[in-house]
């Protein structure tokens, strides 16, 4: 068993030096850290690995014996000690959009909990580019990899012989996925639209020719105005829903012309909504009393906006984060665990919009 010392933490740093000058090495270890912290060095393991029960004085007391002692776990023996890297590869459309910048915040903050890193990819949907940072993830032993972007074909992904873990699409059996309620979303979307008054409906959504889970919003507005009998269109903006300056381009080009036969448009995102309110106010379109505008995330750039709150489909992107992160390591940490795939509630906010 480790031992404790009872003496003062003057008198154990005094330990240390001595300790220092004898063996005329100044590169400090956990032992030294446990004794300056007056802890086990088990404790100080599993500070370090984040593992077990530690009180908030405990880790503390730890941490500032690092600090003092400019100790730092090496983590290329401990790499080499698991054959793991703890490294995860995140794969996104584009980390500068807010929904996945705000997905990668919170992927990096639960990784860092697990005490894993993150190397962030963006693909800017171009598949070739989303090829090379597979192979380059490889190359470079990531653990595992969290895909967030849709642009190759499926079977690249089931290639790739590490554990995957994957956000809105289903590539196979035996990868898992975690997506929110798309389909409901549609649905809640349009029901609100309906509810609010609405006779003649639009739907803007992403590109329709890639099978992804998102389309399901469509499907979900489909079903609605059907079952309503409301005349309705749905336009494909394709990949120009990423960037603000191209999406506010596609709406001005694209939906503009048309936009005065409709009374009330469900977007399948809040950047699609905004470049839309503020494209049609320019006009003199009055929202809401006009037109009616929904959109879908309910992500970072939309929250902070003051005008107008967009009435919005809110995915819990701090959940989706967590289970992303928490079963790819549990994929990681036990190749034959059962991990199923997660979809998560959405929820309706109303803002002034609608």
């Amino acid at each position: 068993m480790d031992c404790v010392f009872s003496l003062t933490k003057f008198e154990r740093m005094t330990i240390i030096n001595l300790l220092y000058k004898t063996k005329g090495d100044s590169m400090s270890t956990i032992k030294d850290v446990a004794l300056l912290a007056n802890v086990s060095v088990t404790t100080v393991s599993r500070v370090l690995n984040r593992r077990g029960y530690i009180s908030e004085e405990v880790r503390r007391k730890v941490e500032e014996a690092m600090e003092q002692l400019d100790y730092y776990p090496n983590q290329i023996a401990r790499s080499l000690q698991k054959s793991q890297s703890y490294i995860i590869g995140l794969i996104v459309l584009d980390s500068n959009n807010a929904f996945f910048s705000e997905l990668t915040k919170y992927i990096e903050l639960f990784a860092n909990e697990k005490n894993y890193k993150i190397l962030l990819c963006n693909s800017n949907n171009q598949p070739k580019k989303e090829e090379s940072y597979i192979n380059m993830l490889k190359q470079n032993q990531v653990d595992g990899i969290i895909m967030c972007s849709h642009s190759i074909d499926i079977e690249a992904y089931t290639k790739i012989n590490l554990p995957v873990i994957s956000f809105d699409r289903v590539i196979s059996n035996q990868i898992p996925y975690v997506a929110s309620n798309n389909h409901q979303g549609g649905v809640v979307a349009t029901e609100h639209l309906i509810g609010q008054g609405c006779k003649c409906l639009l739907h803007i959504c992403g590109s329709m020719d890639i099978d992804v889970l998102p389309n399901k919003r469509t499907e979900g507005f489909i079903e609605v105005c059907k079952s309503n009998d409301i005349h309705f269109k749905v336009i494909e903006s394709g990949h120009h829903n990423l960037i603000f300056d191209k999406t506010l381009m596609f709406i001005q080009e694209s939906i503009l012309p048309i936009i005065k036969e409709f009374d009330g448009v469900f977007c399948s995102s809040d950047l699609l909504a905004y470049a839309l309110y503020t494209s049609v106010t320019s006009i003199g379109i009055k929202v809401p009393e006009e037109l009616k505008i929904i959109g879908f995330d309910n992500d970072s750039f939309i929250r902070m906006l003051r005008e107008p709150k967009l009435t919005t489909i809110a995915q819990p992107i701090k959940s989706i984060s967590k289970l992303l992160t928490n079963k790819l390591i549990s994929l990681i940490e036990n190749r034959d665990s059962a991990i199923d795939d997660d979809i998560v509630d959405i929820k309706l906010i109303k803002g002034d919009t609608t």
